[in-house]
């Protein structure tokens, strides 16, 4: 069950990538990322409220509400960084930096959770590694540390938070209700994201993101939404170093997307690339 509910995590994330993209045309990447954690607040509230969880928020320990909140502020934190690379980078690259986080997560899930290092597990790890630096090398050399380039460096430091915050949640997650431990994750990023659009002074620029602005990231909140519950059930129910690889195919889902949506240029690094992610991908699934 764990392994389907984190195939339908990478489906709904690679849709959450080309959605925020569209709507984030134009808008403050912080202030697209708190409008969308609104959404996903009120989405992992409903299911919640329908599966009858709520009351049991008093039954929570001290522990696991500590774990629950860090792995928030370190999702807030991956979030910032994430989307601030997608509103000037493109998409393919920048997911797919954000799911290498996938190496750092299975480290971490062996040395902090105890977690079997298995030998399939190192080598898709690997794999996928490869994979990514094909994907992101291809004429970044000899090029001065510019504003164009930036966004490389905010992709990498937000796939060490999105690392964090599976091994977090994980332990935070013990003994509590997936939905409900996703819905206190969720309000402790609201604060966060919307703690630094206030900081910022963007708030007012609310008014001026397009209709068209806002049905995409509301969408895209939904198709977040929607992963999120499936990602965190899947952590809940299996190991993180098994479910966080499966999660993470969602690169190969965007990068075709990417290509066929938004017109991204094709060039054969990136389908090479694409192609070792997915080849690391089933190794660690098998």
């Amino acid at each position: 069950m764990s392994v389907v509910l984190a195939l339908l995590a990478a489906l709904f994330a690679a849709i959450t990538g080309i959605l925020a993209k569209i709507g984030m045309e134009n808008v403050n990447s912080n202030l697209a990322t708190a409008v969308r954690t609104i959404v996903v607040v009120v989405m992992a509230f409903i299911v919640v409220l329908v599966t009858h969880q709520l009351h049991t928020i008093s039954t929570i320990t001290n522990k696991a509400l500590l774990f629950i909140g860090l792995s928030g502020i370190a999702t807030g934190l991956s979030w910032l960084f994430f989307f601030r690379a997608l509103a000037i980078g493109e998409v393919s690259k920048v997911v797919a930096i954000d799911k290498a986080s996938i190496v750092l997560t299975i480290i971490l899930s062996v040395l902090v959770l105890g977690e079997p290092a298995k030998a399939v597990v190192i080598a898709g790890g690997a794999i996928i590694s490869i994979g990514t630096f094909i994907l992101i090398g291809k004429n970044e050399e000899k090029k001065g540390f510019t504003g164009s380039q930036s966004y490389i460096v905010q992709a990498i430091i937000g796939a060490v938070f999105a690392a964090l915050t599976a091994i977090l949640a994980k332990i935070g997650l013990e003994g509590v209700d997936s939905n409900l431990g996703t819905f206190l994750r969720t309000v402790v990023i609201l604060f966060f994201a919307w703690g630094i659009v206030l900081f910022q002074g963007t708030i007012k620029e609310l008014w001026r993101i397009s209709k068209k602005g806002y049905l995409f990231l509301i969408l895209s909140g939904v198709a977040t939404g929607l992963s999120w519950l499936c990602y965190f059930a899947a952590i809940a129910l299996g190991d993180v170093s098994v479910v966080a690889p499966i999660d993470k195919f969602s690169v190969v889902l965007t990068m075709v997307l990417s290509f066929l949506i938004l017109k991204e240029r094709v060039a054969k690094h990136k389908i090479l690339g694409g192609v070792l992610i997915t080849v690391g991908t089933i190794v660690l699934i098998l």
